[in-house]
């Protein structure tokens, strides 16, 4: 499973689809994943809070395929706050989406006065728990998580779910968090820095 598709339930452990995150945090995190992918797949890296794409080819995967679309289109704007900003705005709905189309979750409308909601619920209640269940796992056991789940962790960390992996887990599990996430590659560790700093400044100016 991708990296935002597994943040994504992590931050929505729900039987009903609830996040768990204030919406800008939820939205920040799901764009600092799609980001990560793109880096994990060679096609971006970020360096001095700048985005430069260094492969256009299309990922196979239709939504990184489509935010390297939109960083080779808008190539004028490199900073990652920016692309941070823009991209958690859809990024909840985006990434829910792919999850639907991936059979994990099931899409539902509900209308109230004029407006219409769109939440994503869990077709296996054990499928949506997966994700948190085996970072905790990862982090009891004696080798280190490779990059991707590192990745993960550190955006975990930046969004502030790392109860919902941790909240079981033994002190060697703490403390492999701790180090872990200054032993990321540059980019990826520039990434989970900025996409924590994002978070703060949003929930404290109160950003819906």
């Amino acid at each position: 499973m991708l990296i935002a598709d597994e943040f994504f339930l992590i931050a929505h452990n729900d039987s009903r689809g609830k996040a768990k995150l204030h919406p800008a945090a939820t939205g920040l995190g799901l764009a600092g994943g799609l980001l990560g992918e793109l880096i994990l797949y060679g096609h971006i890296t970020v360096l001095g809070g700048q985005v430069t794409v260094i492969d256009r080819r299309p990922p196979a995967d239709a939504l990184a395929h489509t935010v390297l679309d939109q960083l080779v289109g808008e190539s004028q704007h490199r900073e990652l706050n920016t692309w941070l900003s823009f991209l958690a705005q859809s990024a909840t709905t985006s990434v829910g989406e792919r999850l639907a189309r991936a059979g994990v979750l099931r899409r539902q409308e509900s209308r109230r006065l004029l407006r219409t909601t769109v939440t994503y619920l869990p077709i296996d209640l054990n499928a949506v728990a997966w994700p948190a269940t085996r970072l905790r796992a990862l982090l009891d056991r004696p080798d280190p998580p490779g990059v991707p789940d590192a990745l993960l962790l550190g955006l975990v960390v930046a969004a502030g779910l790392t109860r919902e992996v941790l909240w079981s887990a033994g002190p060697r599990a703490h403390h492999r968090l701790n180090v872990l996430i200054p032993a990321l590659p540059a980019p990826l560790k520039e990434l989970v820095g900025h996409t924590e700093a994002a978070v703060g400044a949003a929930v404290l100016r109160g950003i819906p």
